[in-house]
């Protein structure tokens, strides 16, 4: 110990200076060092003394350890040379595996036990639940019959399973049928109809196949348990359905149902159901109010005395026939009684009502399930009777429209080809038939055809049932009505087309159709908007078609007038200018040309004025006229170099053309704009509507009038006034009068006159 301390230095154990360093002061710091280290070694010694006993026993229990590890290792290696000389391990494990195959033996000889027990359980059971059926006990066995339907697997077996699986089942397949069998005889026993007394009786004890005294209730019950009860009331639900609900549900049907109940000792022993003639003399029950209270009635009667207020067992017996009655009561009163005027549907509300309150009193009973919107069938029905004859109407009104529109055939009857305007007199119609209709923004009259005034007819009719129905009709009804205005456009442009490009009547009687309905239209938000529901008049919108209609009005219109003044041109186009009239030929081809005009414009004559708006006849017969009158004034102005003779012959024609004309141009002066006849029927046409009427009547007179007249007649503005312009003048005079000083006299004050 002593040798370990002497070792210790103390200079080792500090830091800091360097106390090899000469210069470092280290006197009195070695002697402190000294002093301290003489401490330490004195206190480590101490405690080492102190405790030899425990240093010398640690170091002994070492000691033994390591002799014990010497020991182990020998005996393994002996462990190790026996292992090596003798296989044990091998004996081991077929030990081992005996011992697992005797223990599977009686694990399974265990479970085979059990698998007896369960099946021997069974066959019992199946053997008591068939006793109890034979004894009336036929909740207990319905029960049993459901337990071990549970236990027997059904409806959930397996491909591999024991044989005898299979027979159980069997067993249990047949208790099943003999237990539905023999409930089924006690419910046909318990509700049976009576022809000869028309009466439904419903006994309370029964008594099937030596089986007295069962209660109608214990049958019910039974047959919930084995989950039955549809396949129980099915006979008892045809019986009802057949004798009792289908004449409850015919609104014809003149019965009454009065109920009875008996009782015995022990209560009730049966409930009767009588359906009996009804002393009421109201034939038709068009409100459905006593229908349905009779098959509430019926109803009522099931749910209190055959299904003993049950609603598991009434919900089951609804579902089996609420199908079939609600088709009862759609066929026989609901579908029967959809109105056929759009005046009756607000009527109809009230069979709406009695139909929901009706479902209602069902649902409070639980025939029919609350939750399930299938079953409210009726007031679904109900409902939408109303869509369903809106739409019915809707597409017989379209039907009918298409109809007339095909097979309308824009004949004109004779009456109505008559010459002279259609006028309005003292408020009266000259002419009343259909096809002479008053236009609404006009004080004419005008033909229409019959598909137009029959399709506004249509219309005006639907429009009418717009404001005496409800929303939805109206809705329909207000569709229904554009609709069959739309299809004019749709139909007869496409049926008519080929006749357009024609001079004829249908074109005309085409155009009347279209102004006759923009104008119609254009009246109708007038005439019904008021009337119409609130939702409707906010939406409902006929203006948009007007202008449609109005502008084909127009074209048709149009495309009449250039046909016509295509044919006049076609035709004048055939005197070749009035050049040689002085010649015998050409004198009559240029005739022949005038009167091919003279016939077109009395066809058009004839057939636009009986038809056509006097102010819409005399406008368009104007446009006509001017573009005759200008072309033939400005090929005869064209002409040069006139002989006298042809001046005449020139002259000829333009009168002959005029006076042919004369009945035509009298009907214009007699049409005023007001359509009504002038006191002065001799007044001429204003030259504003057809300026080169007069200018024709002017170059007539031109024609044998002497240089100086003429000259005059410019100097006077005569023949300014009547459109002649000066070089037109000057051309005219250089192509009839030779050069001569009196001519260039006249052509030099015609220039130098002060217009």
């Amino acid at each position: 110990m002593d040798p370990l301390f002497d070792r210790i230095n103390v200079r080792d154990l500090l830091s800091g200076h360097d106390l090899s360093d000469p210069s470092t002061p280290l006197a009195p710091l070695d002697l402190r060092l000294e002093s301290h280290s003489l401490q330490i070694k004195s206190k480590v010694r101490s405690y080492l003394l102190s405790h030899h006993d425990g240093f010398a026993s640690l170091f002994s229990q070492c000691n033994d350890a390591i002799l014990e590890t010497n020991e182990i290792s020998d005996n393994i290696s002996c462990i190790l040379s026996l292992i090596s000389d003798h296989p044990i391990d091998v004996e081991i494990r077929e030990l081992v595996d005996e011992i697992g195959r005797k223990t599977k033996e009686a694990r399974e000889k265990r479970e085979l036990l059990g698998l007896l027990r369960v099946i021997v359980g069974i066959c019992k059971r199946l053997e008591g639940a068939r006793s109890a059926l034979s004894n009336g006990r036929l909740r207990f066995a319905a029960e049993e019959v459901k337990e071990l339907k549970k236990a027997l697997r059904i409806g959930d077996e397996e491909e591999v399973e024991p044989i005898v699986y299979g027979l159980l089942r069997k067993q249990w397949a047949d208790l099943f049928d003999d237990m539905q069998e023999l409930l089924v005889k006690f419910m046909e026993n318990a509700v049976r109809f009576e022809p000869d007394s028309r009466t439904i009786r419903v006994k309370y004890r029964l008594s099937v196949d030596e089986i007295d005294g069962i209660e109608l209730h214990t049958v019910l019950e039974a047959m919930d348990v084995a989950g039955i009860l549809d396949y129980g009331f099915a006979k008892a639900a045809d019986l009802i359905i057949k004798h009792v609900i289908t004449p409850a549900a015919n609104y014809r049907s003149l019965v009454t149902f009065v109920e009875d109940v008996n009782y015995g000792s022990d209560g009730i022993t049966e409930a009767v159901l009588k359906i009996l003639p009804s002393q009421d003399n109201k034939i038709l029950d068009a409100d459905g109010d006593a229908i349905y209270a009779r098959v509430i009635q019926v109803i009522r009667f099931i749910f209190k005395h055959i299904c003993f207020e049950n609603g598991s067992w009434i919900h089951s017996f609804g579902r089996l026939t609420w199908p079939r009655i609600s088709d009862l009561i759609i066929s026989n009163f609901l579908s029967k009684i959809v109105p056929e005027d759009a005046s009756r549907l607000a009527d109809f509300q009230k069979i709406i009502k009695y139909t929901s309150e009706f479902e209602i009193a069902l649902k409070e009973m639980m025939f029919i399930s609350v939750s399930d919107n299938k079953d409210d069938r009726l007031s679904n029905f109900a409902e939408n009777v109303e869509v369903h004859f809106a739409f019915r109407k809707k597409m017989e009104i379209l039907g009918k429209a298409r109809n007339l529109l095909l097979q309308c055939d824009f004949f004109v009857p004779q009456q109505y080809t008559s010459k002279g305007p259609l006028l309005k007199k003292d408020g009266m119609a000259i002419n009343s038939s259909k096809q002479v209709v008053d236009l609404l923004f006009s004080a004419e009259r005008c033909v229409v055809s019959k598909a137009a005034s029959q399709l506004m007819e249509l219309v005006h009719q639907a429009l009418q049932d717009v404001g005496l129905s409800s929303t939805r009709v109206a809705l329909e009804f207000y569709h229904a009505a554009r609709d069959a205005i739309l299809l004019y456009e749709a139909i007869i442009p496409v049926k008519l087309e080929w006749q357009l490009d024609g001079i004829n009547q249908v074109a005309i009687l085409m155009h009347n159709d279209c102004l006759y309905l923009s104008q119609e239209i254009l009246g109708l938000a007038f005439e019904y908007r008021t009337d119409f529901p609130n939702s409707i008049k906010e939406h409902a919108v006929f203006a948009d078609m007007a202008p449609r209609f109005h502008l084909i009005a127009e074209e048709i219109l149009q495309r009449q007038i250039q046909i016509v003044i295509f044919n006049l041109r076609e035709a004048i186009d055939g005197a070749d200018g009035f050049q040689n009239t002085h010649q015998m030929q050409q004198f009559e081809s240029a005739k022949f040309s005038i009167d091919q005009v003279v016939f077109v414009l009395e066809k058009v004559h004839i057939i636009w004025e009986p038809l056509l708006q006097p102010s819409t006849y005399r406008r368009s017969m104007c446009m006509v006229l001017e573009s005759v009158f200008s072309r033939i004034t400005k090929d005869i102005l064209l002409l040069d170099d006139l002989a006298a003779e042809e001046t005449l012959q020139l002259q000829r024609l333009i009168h002959l053309m005029l006076e042919n004309l004369s009945s035509l141009l009298k009907s214009l002066i007699a049409i005023d704009s007001k359509g009504k006849s002038e006191e002065d029927s001799g007044r001429p046409i204003d030259d504003d509507i057809i300026p080169s009427l007069r200018k024709i009547h002017k170059l007539a007179e031109l024609l044998d009038m002497p240089l100086k007249s003429i000259t005059i007649s410019w100097e006077s503005g005569e023949l300014l006034s009547c459109g002649f312009t000066i070089v037109e003048l000057k051309d005219f005079i250089r192509a009839i009068f030779a050069d001569s000083p009196l001519r260039k006299e006249c052509l030099w004050r015609i220039e130098n006159a002060s217009l």
